[in-house]
């Protein structure tokens, strides 16, 4: 309790260095998020009378972190949290208890469980829960960050459509407050270029925990949360004569392209699209301008890419533009995740066939890393600089469905690096970074295609693997016992 006594409102830090925030498009929902800058990060405390050892957490809108009793999926242990309007008749289900663990604290609810910060696959990835786990316990460890109380007590968010008006104040932008922003701009932070030095493909996440997409019709571009998507992956191009202007080419080889056309007549903010521009114009370059961990990417008259949420025809649109409200100066700012990088290193000793298993067979020029570690999978600290060094094998998995499809197998899919040969110690491995418990790993047979669990000991010399991921209540688990395989 001693995080809660004198806060009037707190930030709530997970395992995975993601905060605990509200949902943008489902005002019931949470969710995890490294943006903890907006006030739906912030939580007001409130401490409940006669319960010393209690406390209430309020969002800015005025509901209450609550626990549940709904499953948060069907056959899983782990019941939804949500915020909900207070009910005096239910007011246990908004009361949590702190207990501290070192530097962290875990919140009990009504019912003895957790609050939990889950990380691994979809639909887990950033998704929150109260539940009592076992092989996952880091998960219900968060850092408590005291913040001043940024909004008036009993106060209502307002709606979607005032939060994203557009105020004459904006239309009618000088240029002297335009050169007075990127004055501000240029002293306060400095060049993000570190971020793209040594990538060769990246891909762009909004404030909106959304992709930077290229769309199908190689010319519009839009927000997406499907960042496996190869519309999602951006090429990285220097420009020799300049150190601190890149170009992004999209998977379709069109540039990302500053327009001069307006998204909607009348307010500011305009188009952003692909382009194959004859000759390559300052229309096709953007200056990336780090903030913190995040970048700005400004054109070169000043704007900056912008990935706009709120009702349509705003809702997941890019436009570049200079935001002057303060409630969309996050909407600027990008994580930056870099999906491979420029190695220039000798070709790779000759893999030992194996009939048993289908392996990666060659180690192409410019590795390509998706996630070495899913507790710090979207960090790019480590992909910049000098290239990684990583010891133990990379696996690649997916996780099968009910009947052991794959959505898509043509793709590398998740990684992790593993020390050991061990099958046992791979599926712990597996159920600690997925938060999936009982796990089956599985290779695929290249001769027939089905699945088969894996036997004692990995293949030898650390060489890379792909292997499915078969749950335990799934159709083909229940195979493998009918068929002995377990």
């Amino acid at each position: 309790m001693e995080y809660f006594n004198k806060a009037k409102a707190v930030k709530l830090r997970s395992h995975l260095d993601k905060y605990l925030v509200v949902d943008d498009e489902d005002h019931d929902k949470l969710r995890q998020s490294r943006k903890g800058s907006t006030r739906k990060a912030i939580w007001e405390v409130e401490l409940v009378q006669g319960k010393t050892q209690h406390v209430r957490l309020r969002s800015y809108n005025g509901r209450y972190l609550t626990a549940t009793e709904a499953p948060f999926l069907l056959g899983f242990t782990g019941n939804k949290v949500v915020q909900a309007n207070f009910d005096a008749g239910l007011d246990w289900k908004y009361e949590w208890e702190p207990i501290k663990e070192g530097l962290y604290v875990k919140l009990r609810s009504w019912c003895g469980k957790y609050l939990r910060g889950n990380g691994g696959t979809l639909p887990w990835r950033n998704s929150v829960t109260h539940d009592d786990p076992s092989v996952t316990h880091n998960w219900i460890l968060w850092s408590v960050e005291p913040v001043d109380f940024p909004f008036e007590k009993n106060s209502v968010a307002s709606s979607f459509a005032s939060d994203h008006e557009i105020s004459a104040s904006e239309q009618l932008a000088s240029p002297s407050s335009v050169s007075s922003f990127q004055t501000t701009s240029s002293n306060n932070f400095r060049s993000g270029m570190d971020l793209f030095h040594r990538a060769k493909a990246v891909r762009l996440r909004s404030h909106h925990d959304k992709y930077l997409h290229a769309e199908e019709d190689e010319e519009s571009v839009t927000q997406d949360r499907n960042g496996s998507s190869k519309n999602a992956k951006w090429v990285v191009e220097l420009i020799p004569e300049y150190d601190n202007i890149i170009r992004l080419k999209s998977c379709y080889g069109k540039y990302l392209t500053a327009s001069n056309q307006p998204l909607l007549l009348g307010v500011t903010g305009r188009k952003v699209v692909q382009s194959l521009p004859r000759r390559l114009d300052s229309s096709v370059e953007w200056e990336p301008v780090r903030d913190g961990a995040q970048v700005k990417l400004k054109t070169r008259y000043g704007n900056f890419l912008r990935a706009n949420g709120g009702l349509p025809p705003w809702r997941n649109s890019v436009t570049h533009d200079i935001p002057h409200r303060t409630s969309t100066q996050d909407w600027i700012l990008w994580d930056v995740d870099v999906l491979e990088i420029h190695v220039e290193s000798p070709a790779p000793p000759p893999v030992p066939h194996s009939d048993s298993l289908d392996f990666e067979s060659s180690t192409p020029s410019a590795v390509s890393i998706k996630s070495a570690n899913f507790s710090r999978q979207e960090s790019t600290d480590s992909y910049v600089g000098s290239p990684p060094k990583m010891e133990g094998r990379t696996i690649y998995y997916h996780v099968a469905e009910e009947n052991g499809d794959v959505d898509d197998e043509n793709v590398q899919g998740y990684s992790l690096i593993f020390k050991g040969n061990g099958v046992e110690d791979l599926t712990r491995k597996f159920e600690e970074e997925t938060g999936l418990e009982g796990v089956i790993v599985c290779s695929r047979s290249p001769l027939n295609g089905k699945l088969y669990p894996l036997r004692l000991q990995l293949p030898p010399n650390n060489v890379t693997m792909q292997v499915v991921l078969v749950l335990p209540s799934s159709k083909v688990a229940r195979d493998f016992e009918e068929q002995g395989l377990l």
